[in-house]
């Protein structure tokens, strides 16, 4: 077998996360900033300003999470980190198949006993390049079975 690894990453998700980021910082810093020039009859302080510049980081960040899926396969097996965190690693003899079904969003490794693991790193709206990923998974896992 090949020393080759593989790295895929979602391409639309990731751009459309970032801006999303950028939206929302941008949002509520300028919300921040005008904050204090209301005359609403409420009385904000530097305090509430540096809050919502706060809140602003945090749901970027949060938005950024559906820039971190990843796929890392090799001839041994497959690691497979959505959106939270945390990273699955499998051989590939644990994995009956790949798919991605008709109508799915994302594409799936075939589990023992009907269970499955979405990959989220493979997305339809990618096309292309979800293709061309579920392809190079495919073989990889075929080689791992042929020896």
């Amino acid at each position: 077998m090949t020393g080759e690894t593989v790295v895929i990453r979602p391409h639309r998700s990731t751009w459309m996360s970032i801006a999303l980021a950028v939206v929302l910082l941008v949002a509520f810093a300028v919300v921040a900033a005008l904050l204090r020039s209301s005359h609403t009859g409420a009385i904000f302080e530097v305090s509430d300003q540096i809050a919502m510049v706060g809140i602003g980081i945090l749901l970027a960040a949060g938005a950024l999470l559906f820039a971190t899926p990843r796929v890392r396969a090799d001839a041994e097996g497959i690691q497979v980190r959505n959106i939270i965190l945390f990273t699955r690693r499998f051989t590939w003899r644990e994995v009956l198949s790949v798919s991605f079904p008709d109508g799915a969003s994302f594409a799936r490794l075939e589990l023992p006993d009907d269970e499955y693991l979405g990959v989220l790193a493979i997305q339809a709206v990618d096309r292309d390049r979800a293709v061309e990923a579920v392809r190079t998974l495919r073989r990889l896992h075929k080689q791992a079975w042929a020896d």
